[in-house]
């Protein structure tokens, strides 16, 4: 009798948004499109260092600094272009929170934990080097941030290598990471306080919180007020970045009240897939052409053994690594929670390497420490260039040659 080949149902492809249920392709295409960013990103931070260091280097400085309006070029960028940045950051929180990789306390312990470390550690690396000195002091949160499009792309260029719960796990820790970043510039690098500003930031803020609790679905009811509490933020003292996350937090991620089950076709929903493509294909490149761009003309051996660029390069290859891997090992000798399923020790040693990319969250920290310091910015970027890109080559070196945790197969019952 021929052998018969059993038949193999496979899962439909279509999404069924029944019970807050979101299918995993979703995450695939949020992973997917970070990680091609961060391709993007990585060609763009090269030709910025390029063009800094060519013939071409006065036209690229003068232009940043040429004015349109009441602001320059480069604050247009850090300053208004980026809000959008942080809109998408402030929505991917608050999707995953409430319906995603950190919906329970389950999902959220280790890369909760992992992120904390991955924070904490590096600070005190980087203050173990500058904390004598209160002027470079003030960029302890440098080195604290994880580069997540950077990060990702790294772990495309290795394929099939590296196991899909690892790439989650990275995702949820840097989601959770860029929450810190933002708390930590919301309350350490604001600047002087204009209290009628933040009394009309409050109040818009509270209007859009009011038309969330009326049920209101209409984005654009919530984004034209968005764009007057960017304006109120930006006059307020506090970073106009943060305009972005607090208009995130209000955009429903419910369809209407009558249908709760209903989420994938919600307001956050759609925002978030009409800003994904322009996030980390058009407005992080930007940012990282416009920040990037060092020049080595002036560098010196001083500067580049300077404690500030020591703290920084150090914070996040050896802080980063210490505080991620030593934080998530911890958590899973104590049994509370597993090694990401199909991963190793090794692989997650290695994913916490990749952690100390800190790219893009660690030079805008970093432009608003040292705002009026071009001197200090510039070894700021030099350590974060240089430890990131070790970092970033250590975790690809780390996860080429790891084994991957591959569960045994199931015995075939005859």
């Amino acid at each position: 009798m021929a052998n018969v080949e059993p038949k193999i149902t496979r899962p439909s492809s279509s999404p069924t948004p029944t019970h807050g249920f979101r299918p995993f392709s979703m995450m695939r295409a949020f992973l997917d499109s970070q990680a091609s960013g961060g391709i993007v990103l990585m060609a763009a931070a090269a030709l910025a260092l390029v063009v800094a260091n060519s013939p071409l280097a006065p036209a690229y400085f003068d232009a940043l600094h040429a004015y349109l309006g009441p602001l320059s070029v480069a604050h247009w960028i850090n300053d208004g272009l980026m809000v959008i940045f942080f809109l998408v950051v402030g929505l991917e929180i608050k999707r995953e929170v409430l319906d995603g990789q950190l919906s329970t306390w389950s999902r959220r312990i280790l890369p909760g934990v992992a992120a904390l470390g991955g924070m904490a550690v590096p600070a005190l690396v980087f203050l173990a080097f500058n904390g004598d000195d209160p002027t470079t002091a003030r960029g302890w949160a440098i080195p604290s941030a994880t580069d997540i499009a950077f990060a990702l792309g790294v772990l495309s260029l290795l394929g099939s290598r590296v196991p899909t719960s690892l790439k989650v796990f990275l995702t949820a820790l840097a989601i959770i990471d860029d929450l810190g970043a933002v708390v930590i510039i919301a309350l350490f690098y604001s600047g002087d306080l204009s209290i009628p500003h933040l009394g009309g930031a409050a109040a818009v803020l509270a209007g859009l919180v009011l038309l969330n609790r009326l049920g209101v679905a209409r984005l654009w009811a919530y984004l034209v007020p968005g764009i007057a509490l960017w304006w109120l933020v930006l006059g307020s003292g506090v970073h106009a970045t943060i305009a972005g996350v607090l208009l995130a937090l209000t955009i429903p991620l419910k369809t209407s009240p009558a249908r709760p089950d209903d989420t994938a076709h919600s307001p956050l929903h759609r925002l978030e897939h009409a800003l994904h493509p322009w996030s980390p294909f058009l407005i992080i490149p930007i940012f990282g052409f416009a920040n990037a761009g060092v020049s080595f003309e002036h560098l010196t051996v001083e500067a580049l053994t300077d404690d500030l660029t020591l703290g920084v390069a150090l914070g996040l290859l050896l802080g980063k690594v210490m505080g991620v891997f030593g934080s998530a090992w911890l958590v899973i000798r104590l049994g509370l929670a597993d090694v990401p399923m199909g991963a190793g020790r090794l692989q997650l040693f290695g994913v916490a390497l990749l952690c100390g990319i800190g790219f893009t969250m660690s030079l805008f920290i970093g432009l608003l420490a040292f705002a009026n310091e071009p001197l200090l910015q510039e070894e700021v970027k030099v350590g974060i260039l240089g430890g990131s890109l070790v970092a970033g080559l250590l975790g690809w070196g780390v996860l080429r040659v790891a084994p991957r945790d591959v569960p045994a197969p199931a015995p075939v019952v005859r």
